[in-house]
């Protein structure tokens, strides 16, 4: 019962300070220009490139999934950290302390729904230059063809449009096919600009069954990142549920001590710092696992 009013009386004061400062306005309005107003001014360059892109895209959360998932992130860390030291304060540390992690969390996903937005326009790229080739035989000219066809989005139509400005000043593609081997680290890039090169510079009586073969190569290979991306997928659902359980071992604990014998050796404070590194560990290894699920995506 304590416990309710302690929250509700830290909801109204919150309420009153937003609203004096707000002169009235929507709170929840409030709220998020100001969190936009503090990522605008922090945010690196990089980042909000890519965000942005995410937003076109149509994949940002809403204002209101950021509001859910502070709260889950709140409430879930406070009462998970009340029953590891049933502490009101400590309590309170770690539940505004897990809103830190939100941004990092955001960083993350919107850089693999970048990576894998990238990956399908290299894939798009890729397919229609060999496609192109096919009909032009000029690979500045397939490259033309594509930056026409509106079948690409920016950054990589950008990116196209250089190349072939570079094609025409440099009277060669090589310059060309390095900047977009640099800029786009992909073994279907690489390869496909390789044979494009020795087509090029050295000429091929069979160039029509190497493109094939090149043709077939990237479907492969781009049917095999999607599945890999299923199943990253799924294992991801998984993680999150064992480093849930981790938490939660701190209750088995329990039962098996008794509550008010687990309470009596919170007064030891090697106890304490025991239980601390437990907790900080259990969140490094999830945030490592979110790590590793959201980078890499597309990687061959």
């Amino acid at each position: 019962m304590e416990f309710l009013m302690f929250l509700g009386i830290a909801f109204i004061i919150l309420f009153i300070y937003v609203y004096r400062h707000n002169n009235g306005q929507n709170i929840y309005k409030y709220v998020a220009r100001e969190a936009s107003a503090v990522y605008e001014k922090y945010a690196p360059y990089s980042f909000k490139t890519v965000r942005e892109k995410v937003k076109e895209l149509g994949q940002e959360y809403t204002p209101r999934q950021y509001a859910t998932q502070i709260l889950i992130f709140s409430v879930s860390s406070f009462v998970i950290s009340y029953l590891y030291f049933y502490s009101l304060v400590i309590s309170i540390i770690y539940s505004l302390a897990s809103l830190l992690i939100i941004p990092y969390l955001t960083y993350l996903r919107c850089k693999r729904l970048y990576s894998e937005f990238i990956f399908e326009q290299i894939q798009v790229y890729t397919t229609n230059v060999i496609m192109e080739f096919g009909t032009t035989q000029s690979f500045v000219k397939a490259l033309e063809g594509v930056y026409e066809s509106n079948v690409l989005e920016d950054p990589v139509k950008s990116d196209v449009q250089l190349m072939i400005d570079m094609s025409y000043e440099n009277g060669t593609i090589d310059q060309s096919l390095e900047y977009m081997n640099s800029k786009y680290d992909f073994f279907i890039v690489r390869n496909m600009h390789q044979l494009f090169l020795q087509i090029t510079n050295e000429g091929s009586k069979d160039s029509a069954s190497a493109l094939e073969n090149m043709s077939q190569d990237i479907d492969m290979l781009v049917e095999n990142v999607y599945r890999d991306r299923m199943d990253r997928a799924q294992f991801h659902k998984k993680f999150l549920q064992f480093g849930i359980v981790l938490y939660l071992l701190v209750m088995l604990v329990q039962f098996m001590l008794g509550v008010e014998t687990y309470i009596k050796l919170l007064d030891n404070l090697l106890v304490q710092v025991l239980l601390h590194g437990i907790v900080l560990i259990n969140t490094y290894f999830l945030l490592n696992g979110e790590k590793y699920y959201n980078e890499n995506v597309g990687a061959e």
